[in-house]
């Protein structure tokens, strides 16, 4: 069985369990915050620290796959089903948190789970499909990410309103049912095409054949440096923003369904620019493409500051429209273009650790500004780390024109 185009069954499915990996199992809790604190209580600094546990166990998560794909490199799809499978549950699970610590437990696992979900739906998924689609097969698989966020906002009237106090929970259980039903049916067809393409695959068991040093790619300046430092203070500055935007709009009295609305508006800004981000670097496969999306995004994020409801809004769709699902899917197809298919996986992995670290770190910078400064410019403060990133992404694309120009010249 030959690779498909990146619309097919198995990216269908991806992006489905993306719904769950991404939008239900991590920044539904940014949503959920203010519902959460009125039932089971703490302050916002201590519930930003749950969400940094969410991404310490996401970076533990990432650190552990690539020697567990070394040790079991033919159970890549084994452990990516029992991980699926064991997501939903613990989204199930923390619908019945009592107190702060036992739902820290909860958002720890979430994290592990979500980390090894999301670098194996991915690497299965590409596999299946054609190098010269394989953008657009991203921009596809995460713009289930946005499709999570828009259908966690339009929950807002029954998860954050003060009337419905145990909202937030029978929301978090429905979607871990969604995503047992979606780790089912990603199962399924992958299954069907490892049938299909065994006998084909016969002649790649040769683990030592094409070892590589994959910290010579991923930490030179003449590589991948670059990508992964821009990747890192996206996690830092898009977290930030996304943990304490609800709650300063309701800080702000804005009603629960506007609130809801602003969220959703992210979602579906992101659901278009997932698929037209994924052609964009097919087409321009460059640092620079990524720079555009973020500078656009940091722009967006500043629109808090204003204190006006309309220019909060509208950065918030830009956000989504440009640099929410962007550096994600553009990373992810940047890698695969520069980095030889056995060292994909440990490639992706590694660079996900250090998105995960950023994402770790983004809470507590954003707490501290938050008990100092307020909810205001705590979620702005996302934007420096933002404008940080942009500027990496701008001298990973000048680092690879440099690298385009001498091949040239050494092919003259």
């Amino acid at each position: 069985m030959g690779q498909k185009s990146a619309w097919n069954g198995i990216t269908l499915w991806a992006s489905l369990l993306f719904v769950v990996i991404l939008g239900f199992s991590r920044l539904s809790y940014g949503m959920f915050l203010p519902g959460i604190q009125r039932d089971i209580g703490g302050s916002y600094s201590q519930l930003g620290m749950l969400g940094t546990i969410n991404f310490i166990g996401y970076l533990v998560g990432t650190l552990c796959l690539p020697p567990l794909i070394s040790r079991f490199p033919d159970r890549k799809h084994a452990i990516n089903r029992t991980t699926s499978f064991l997501l939903g549950l613990a989204m199930i699970g923390s619908a019945f948190s009592d107190h702060l610590a036992q739902l820290g437990l909860w958002r720890f696992a979430i994290g592990f789970l979500s980390a090894l979900a999301t670098v194996l739906v991915l690497s299965i998924s590409m596999d299946a499909v054609r190098p010269a689609e394989q953008g657009a097969a991203s921009g596809l698989i995460w713009l289930g990410g946005s499709a999570g966020i828009l259908l966690t906002g339009l929950s807002a009237p029954f998860t954050i309103d003060p009337s419905h106090l145990q909202g937030w929970r029978y929301a978090w259980a429905a979607m871990g049912v969604f995503g047992i039903a979606a780790a089912f049916g990603f199962a399924v067809v992958t299954s069907k095409r490892r049938q299909g393409s065994s006998s084909s695959q016969a002649e790649v068991k040769t683990p030592d054949q094409q070892r590589v040093k994959v910290y010579r790619l991923l930490f030179s300046p003449e590589k991948l440096l670059f990508l992964i430092g821009s990747y890192f203070f996206f996690g830092a500055g898009y977290i930030i923003y996304f943990t304490y935007l609800i709650p300063y709009l309701v800080s702000r009295g804005i009603p629960a369904l506007f609130a809801g609305l602003i969220w959703s508006g992210i979602g579906l800004a992101g659901m278009f620019n997932g698929w037209v981000g994924g052609r964009a670097i097919d087409r321009w496969p460059s640092g620079y493409t990524l720079a555009a999306g973020l500078s656009l995004g940091t722009v967006g994020v500043l629109g808090i500051t204003t204190g006006n409801l309309f220019f909060t809004a509208l950065g918030a769709v830009t956000i989504g429209l440009v640099s929410f699902i962007t550096p994600p899917l553009m990373t992810t197809s940047l890698l695969r273009r520069h980095v030889p298919h056995r060292a994909y996986a440990a490639c992706l992995s590694i660079a996900t650790a250090f998105f995960a670290a950023g994402q770790m770190m983004g809470p507590i910078v954003g707490g501290v500004g938050v008990q100092q400064y307020g909810l205001q410019f705590g979620a702005a403060s996302g934007a420096i780390f933002m404008g940080i990133s942009a500027g990496l992404a701008g001298l990973y694309g000048q680092k690879q024109r440099k690298t385009k120009t001498r091949d040239l010249h050494l092919g003259a």
